[in-house]
């Protein structure tokens, strides 16, 4: 739903530089990715609670439905290296290309790529 997709976006959108640096991310139809500089105060379990607590809310609104939104569960992964890096935002821009929903990155609306 390109609501619920909107509403992810822009909550994203709107901590940058608060509570994380955000680097690439991509929201597709059924899972999402990102990359996240946390800022020093922050814990990457407190962003994603609120993120996912916030945006869980605001999408039963639109779905007009209750409970559960989220998995419980997500996974993080530790970025070693300036090529670990690079390959982590390639693979997150190309998701949608990789499930055919568009023929390059910046033609999706829902990533990093398409803002640059």
């Amino acid at each position: 739903d390109e609501r619920v997709a909107t509403i992810l976006q822009e909550t994203l959108l709107k901590w940058d530089g608060t509570r994380y640096k955000l680097i690439s991310w991509v929201i597709m139809p059924n899972h999402g990715h990102i990359l996240i500089t946390p800022e020093p105060t922050f814990t990457i379990s407190d962003i994603m609670h609120s993120i996912k607590s916030f945006t869980a809310h605001e999408a039963n609104k639109i779905l007009d439905r209750r409970g559960q939104f989220w998995a419980k569960e997500y996974f993080d992964r530790y970025v070693r290296d300036y090529r670990h890096f690079a390959s982590t935002i390639k693979y997150i821009e190309n998701n949608p290309v990789k499930a055919r929903l568009c023929a390059s990155p910046e033609q999706w609306p829902y990533g990093s790529a398409y803002f640059r």
